[in-house]
């Protein structure tokens, strides 16, 4: 039986990111590939959905784990706009 890891992803009419424990992250070996288009504020990593978001998927393919979403939008700018950007 495959295993399955849902994300929740934030869109905003301009772009979307996936919420993920950095310790996902690190735990996978991929922390370090995540790109400055990326987000975090405590924990949490929002990753970018075109490249980052992709190197998740990856990652957790490549372990037999199925990517699930769900999906959350705004019509306003979203504030993860806002959070650092993310680094190692």
């Amino acid at each position: 039986m495959r295993k399955q890891f849902t994300v929740t992803v934030y869109s905003d009419p301009g772009h979307a990111w996936a919420k993920v424990r950095k310790s996902v992250l690190t735990n996978l070996g991929i922390a370090d590939k995540v790109s400055s288009y990326s987000y975090q504020r405590g924990e949490y990593a929002f990753l970018e959905e075109d490249c980052d978001l992709s190197l998740l998927m990856q990652a957790l393919q490549s372990h037999g784990t199925k990517l699930c979403f769900i999906e959350k939008h705004t019509d306003k700018q979203s504030r993860i706009r806002n959070y650092e950007r993310y680094s190692v």
